[in-house]
């Protein structure tokens, strides 16, 4: 009787050792501090005059405070202050993609949706005897060769960048 007990526990532990979290699968897990959402302040300076500096605003922004899109907008060369608005370039580019209307609340809906087809097509979930990545699987048919694509493009007669070899 103890062997089989014996077998049956290493069983459980050598596939509880096989569990990976895929990488697309980025939320936050626990209940601790998320720490990607702590940002860390500027560096303190003086003000060159103390004259004038501007009043408190309990609850509001100060100096210190990091705004990371603004910072992405000057790290890629535009200007901070008009992160929000569309430049006048693109205004033919806006016009075109907003011709049919736009949706506010894409992204919650478009979330909400893609959780039900998944779960649609996922019926059999409890039945797996191994950890599998369901959204590989339910996916697998929309996902792009790039090497046919490129062989593709190829015959096509467009000029197309070498690609790196064929993984195994």
């Amino acid at each position: 009787m103890r062997g089989p007990v014996t077998v049956g526990i290493v069983a459980l532990l050598a596939m509880a050792g096989c569990a990976s979290k895929p990488l697309h699968d980025i939320r936050h897990q626990g209940n601790g501090p998320d720490e990607f959402s702590i940002l860390p302040a500027k560096p303190l300076t003086a003000p060159q005059d103390y004259a004038f500096l501007p009043a408190p605003t309990p609850g509001g922004s100060n100096l210190t405070d990091r705004d990371p899109n603004a910072e992405a907008v000057e790290a890629l060369g535009g200007r901070p202050s008009t992160a929000t608005q569309v430049p006048g370039s693109d205004a033919a580019l806006v016009t075109a993609a907003s011709r049919n209307g736009v949706e506010p609340g894409v992204r919650e809906s478009l979330a909400v949706e893609d959780a039900e087809f998944r779960k649609r097509q996922g019926r059999l979930v409890g039945f797996k005897l191994f950890p599998v990545d369901r959204y590989e699987q339910v996916y697998r048919k929309d996902k792009l060769n790039p090497f046919d694509q490129a062989e593709k493009f190829r015959r096509s007669g467009f000029e197309t960048p070498t690609s790196p070899p064929v993984e195994d």
